[in-house]
């Protein structure tokens, strides 16, 4: 009997050694055999940050585990991360609580409001959406960097790509984006350009931003920045589509008609003459170059061609520019564009 109870007390400490041993080794034991990145984004629950880690290591029991202890659901900390080749579940339970100094690329281009930028920023740093756009819309901040209100801080995004700590609090970003753009515009050439067409950089931009959203081919923009800059010289509105669209909030127009032209806002350039309180979008580089780098010329009108090939008839006169916009509204009608 007495052997018998030996044998069973031996035997449960092998099993209980055996756990031990299997437990050890989920917990200190390699849980990577492969670098892997994950993105956690601060837009996403706990539950599914960890679906991302499951999928990503082994050993998924001894990470919750292990988790729990250290109150890594409440303290995880969003952004991009590395798990190298042979981490632990400890290592990796860590790195996503303590964080990392770590960088990311951050690439602005294309966005038309400053909630579209707020949500691609977002999407990189460890800020969400709300926290980003909140600082683009902070007027002390805009007061700090010398702007007269929180729009015209859209302004100073440039479209490029940038190194920043993943962990950059929204406000300091924007204090970096004014560094970066106050460096862009101290190249003499530049300054030199605007000045001489008479043009701050913020007028620069926001010149730039309305000849982006006008088309797309390149080889226009200088042309139609021109068209603006004659208009503007002779005192007579814009009359730029693209600004009533951003007046309206409402980008998906193909066709502005009379009922959008009413619209009461200091971005209708139908109602208001010169230009508009800050850009409309973020212009590319290449609009950028077209505003610095105008025609000098004598049109003051421009209409899409009829082809419908994105390119545009330019005018000197009304009546010219009349007929050019009849031809178009034609083949409009053609398509049954509304």
């Amino acid at each position: 009997m007495r052997r018998k109870v030996i044998i069973i007390a031996a035997a449960a400490m092998a099993i209980a050694a055996v756990g031990v041993y299997a437990a050890y080794r989920m917990l200190y034991g390699p849980c990577l055999d492969r670098e892997v990145t994950i993105e956690l984004s601060a837009d996403e629950t706990y539950e599914q940050m960890r679906d991302k880690i499951h999928a990503a290591i082994d050993h998924d029991a001894a990470f919750d585990f292990y988790a729990d202890r250290i109150s890594l659901p409440s303290s995880v900390k969003p952004g991009s991360y590395t798990l190298r080749k042979g981490m632990n579940v400890i290592e990796v339970a860590r790195l996503l609580k303590i964080g990392s100094h770590r960088t990311v690329r951050l690439t602005l281009n294309n966005a038309r409001t400053p909630e579209a930028l707020a949500g691609k920023i977002a999407r990189r740093i460890d800020a969400d959406s709300v926290t980003v756009l909140a600082a683009l819309r902070d007027k002390k901040l805009a007061k700090e960097l010398g702007f007269d209100s929180p729009e015209t801080m859209f302004s100073i995004f440039l479209p490029e790509t940038y190194e920043v700590y993943a962990d950059i609090a929204p406000a300091d970003l924007v204090r970096r984006m004014k560094r970066e753009s106050d460096r862009f515009w101290a190249d003499e050439s530049r300054r030199t350009a605007a000045e001489r067409e008479g043009l701050t950089p913020l007028e620069v931009m926001t010149l730039a931003s309305i000849v982006h959203e006008e088309t797309n081919c390149a080889d226009e923009m200088p042309r139609i920045a021109g068209v603006y800059l004659n208009r503007l010289r002779k005192g007579m509105p814009l009359q730029a589509d693209p600004t009533v669209k951003y007046a309206l909030g409402d980008f998906s127009i193909k066709r502005v008609l009379l009922k959008h032209l009413q619209v009461e806002s200091p971005y209708n350039t139908y109602i208001n003459t010169g230009l508009p309180p800050s850009p409309i979008a973020m212009p590319d580089m290449a609009a950028i170059e077209a505003v610095l780098g105008c025609e000098h010329h004598d049109y003051y009108y421009f209409c899409a061609r009829a082809e419908m090939d994105g390119r545009h008839n330019f005018a000197r006169t009304l009546a010219e520019h009349n007929r050019n916009a009849a031809e178009y509204h034609r083949a409009l009608e053609r398509l049954n564009v509304k």
